[in-house]
């Protein structure tokens, strides 16, 4: 019993962040909000590291000690994201597929208005910046190949059954990325959240029971 209970606490000890990891976030999200502010006010290229780093009170090697790139200024939730797909699959309930496990994320992140899922009316201006910046393009398709990679790994080492972890993890991307992006265009074409969240909802479950489809339970 003892040794459950040091168990619990030492997980619990894990889970919390210390102070100086806290800070550390807190710094990152400053930089990476006053980035944001700038790129929004003035278009991603035609603001400089440097006029981040005045900008945020820290010198550019402290920005580049949180973000070895300009375009992780701004599409700073790529970790976040492999985080959170490899840990839905990897820490899903023993009676749960890995697609199960990703399609209740994609719903929760839907249902919270997630930036990695969900819609918002003010998110068009955060998307237009991307696709007026060449940069930040090329950048957001390393995200998803890096996205693919590590849930391929997951896959791999969580669902022995799954004959083809790699394929399953590009579709699984690839499927849910094109919903998200049909709809992208859609709000950049002036619709609203009210007038695409129904057929957006129903072309996501529309993808998830398709690779069920193909690739059953894993």
């Amino acid at each position: 019993m003892l040794e459950g209970v040091m168990e619990g606490v030492m997980e619990e000890e894990k889970a919390e962040p210390s102070l100086r990891e806290r800070k550390k976030q807190a710094m990152r999200q400053r930089i990476s909000d006053v980035a944001t502010g700038l790129f929004v006010e003035r278009g991603f290229d035609e603001v400089t590291v440097a006029e981040i780093a005045r900008a945020a009170d820290v010198s550019a090697m402290t920005v580049f000690n949180y973000f070895p790139r300009k375009e992780d200024l701004f599409l700073d939730r790529i970790p976040q994201a492999v985080e959170m797909f490899t840990q839905a699959v990897g820490k899903r309930g023993p009676a749960e597929s890995p697609l199960a496990a990703l399609h209740a994320l994609a719903f929760q992140l839907l249902d919270q208005g997630h930036p990695l899922g969900g819609l918002h009316d003010d998110f068009p201006h955060f998307w237009r910046i991307v696709v007026d910046s060449p940069a930040l393009r090329a950048r957001a398709r390393e995200g998803v190949e890096e996205l693919e990679e590590a849930l391929a790994r997951t896959l791999a080492e969580t669902a022995p059954d799954l004959p083809d972890p790699h394929l399953a993890a590009v579709m699984t991307v690839a499927a849910y990325r094109s919903v998200y992006v049909t709809t992208v265009r859609r709000m950049l074409a002036g619709e609203r959240v009210a007038a695409v969240m129904d057929e957006h909802r129903a072309r996501l479950t529309a993808a998830f029971d398709a690779l069920e489809g193909v690739f059953g339970t894993g």
